[in-house]
């Protein structure tokens, strides 16, 4: 039975007035803001690395410093969202986030700039949740929930997309550091007329703060972030092993020490009910899918076509346009198809736009890349609205930071998973088919067998046969790899469906009981 929107009886959910769609609308610059800050600091990297002089460590340190902090803290954070307050936390993670943007935007060195991007992921980690719990709270509705939140994951999306353009923009007319002051003009609106239009709220049966609790949970998350960015990166074993087993024995300790407390910071029995933890995989999924494709395709566009960064940002936009026009529609759909069956469509669309890539791809396929893209945006849309509202509303609207902050930290998992993963399986396969021309040898054969760019790079300092020869022999092997990384997304795309399908489709009690008032 599908929820549709409810009517205006006695005893029904208040439904929303002007004021509260407003207050959307201010919730929506945070949210545009960190999505968008998660894909622009990759076009400002070669501009830090001429000025600051990092080292390789100290460059991938500045990349990675930010989700690691982030993941880690999201479920302490959604906690302390329901204890004191969302709008204070997200108040304070504002002004927090807004100051560390001027400090990395003038950052003299860089483990300044390190440090910096840490505190740019501790204060990031206040404002994803405290905006998804806020809407729970608001939008009392269920209709006008679903649609409240199909706008806030249409501008999570938006934001990832825009990165490209906003970055390439930026770094056309101003330097580095103009990547991290957009910041500000960002935050001031919100911190005039958040205290105005977002109501508080918070549990008002708050347990007592548990600092074991939150020391475990950054304790479980950080060193499992790190592990799967170390993989990726062709780390030593150690660096995989050892993170990996200092995670599973937090998360273990974690869950027995929630499992005992009678007042637990995130309560984990959640995960028994298959419609939360389906979700919250599907969350996942949706997201390891799209960053995953996002991470070859800027390469393809830029590198094999031959785009300017804003030009490949700018191609990206038709996709993006369907991806929240389907995350909108999905909202009058689910009034006649159960939401179940909808997001096993929608993962079956993403397969579907990984196969057209694994079918169609080639040196120039620019096409088939733009249909793969809209194909995938449609069931990204679509999954992302459901999965995110049943995450908040299988729980009571007092403990939604708390759920909202699980939804966000599988965001974030599959945000470092799609890149991890995909990204060194598509590395794998590139180095594994690439042959280079004769003339290329040494450091410079390494350095082309290591990366796409690489092999540009080195092209341009040889003659200039040898060199077309090069780029032309790694776009094909670039090519080879996109294939073997596509093939595996269908299949990973492929089993979120079937998740999907057994999980999904009996709705929760909460759920029921929600229905029925």
């Amino acid at each position: 039975m599908t929820t549709a929107f409810a009517p205006t009886t006695p005893g029904a959910p208040a439904r929303a007035t002007a004021r509260d769609w407003f207050a959307l609308a201010v919730l929506m610059l945070p949210v545009l803001l960190v999505s968008v800050d998660g894909t622009v600091l990759g076009f400002a990297l070669p501009s830090i690395a001429a000025t600051l002089g990092p080292t390789a460590a100290q460059q991938l340190w500045i990349v990675d410093v930010y989700p690691l902090v982030l993941a880690g803290l999201l479920v302490s954070m959604g906690s302390l969202g329901d204890r004191f307050g969302r709008r204070r936390l997200l108040l304070f993670g504002s002004t927090g986030f807004a100051a560390m943007s001027v400090v990395a935007a003038y950052s003299p060195t860089a483990g300044a700039l390190i440090a910096a991007r840490a505190g740019l992921g501790f204060f990031g980690a206040m404002l994803m949740p405290s905006t998804l719990s806020l809407l729970r709270n608001i939008f009392a509705d269920a209709g006008q929930r679903r649609l409240a939140i199909a706008v806030w994951a249409s501008f999570f999306a938006a934001g990832a997309a825009l990165g490209p353009i906003v970055g390439g923009f930026l770094l056309e007319h101003f330097w580095w550091g103009s990547v991290f002051l957009m910041a500000v003009p960002v935050l001031v609106p919100l911190l005039v007329l958040a205290p105005v239009f977002v109501p508080e709220s918070r549990d008002p049966h708050p347990g007592r703060i548990d600092a074991a609790s939150i020391a475990l949970s950054l304790l479980a998350l950080t060193p499992l972030v790190y592990a799967v960015k170390s993989l990726a990166k062709g780390g030593e074993p150690l660096q995989v092993l050892v993170p990996l087993a200092v995670g599973a024995v937090a998360t273990a300790a974690f869950v027995r020490r929630q499992l005992r407390r009678p007042d637990p910071m995130l309560d984990v029995r959640l995960f028994t009910d298959s419609r939360f933890s389906g979700a919250v995989a599907v969350n996942l999924l949706s997201v390891f899918s799209l960053v995953g494709f996002m991470f070859f395709v800027s390469q393809h566009l830029q590198l094999v076509i031959g785009m300017s960064p804003m030009d490949a940002g700018w191609a990206l936009v038709p996709g993006l346009i369907v991806m929240m026009t389907a995350g909108l529609l999905v909202v009058r759909v689910v009034r006649y198809i159960a939401p179940s069956t909808i997001v096993v469509a929608g993962m079956l669309a993403s397969a579907a736009g990984y196969a057209t890539v694994t079918v169609f791809a080639s040196p120039d396929s620019v096409t088939a890349i733009l249909l793969a893209f809209a194909m995938l945006g449609v069931g990204i849309g679509a999954a992302e609205t459901l999965s995110n509202d049943m995450i908040v509303s299988s729980v009571p609207a007092e403990k939604a930071g708390a759920a909202s902050a699980v939804s966000e930290t599988a965001y974030e998992m599959g945000s470092v998973l799609g890149t991890a993963v995909l990204g060194s399986i598509l590395a794998g396969a590139y180095a594994a088919n690439l042959t280079l021309p004769a003339g290329v040898e040494g450091a410079d054969a390494a350095a082309a067998a290591e990366t796409l760019a690489g092999a540009h790079h080195v092209a341009a300092g040889l003659p200039a046969d040898t060199g077309a020869a090069l780029i032309a022999a790694a776009g094909q092997a670039f090519e080879t790899g996109v294939v073997v990384t596509s093939a595996i997304g269908v299949g990973l795309m492929l089993a979120a469906a079937w998740i999907a399908h057994r999980t999904l489709r009996a709705p929760s009690s909460s759920t029921d009981a929600t229905a029925a008032r």
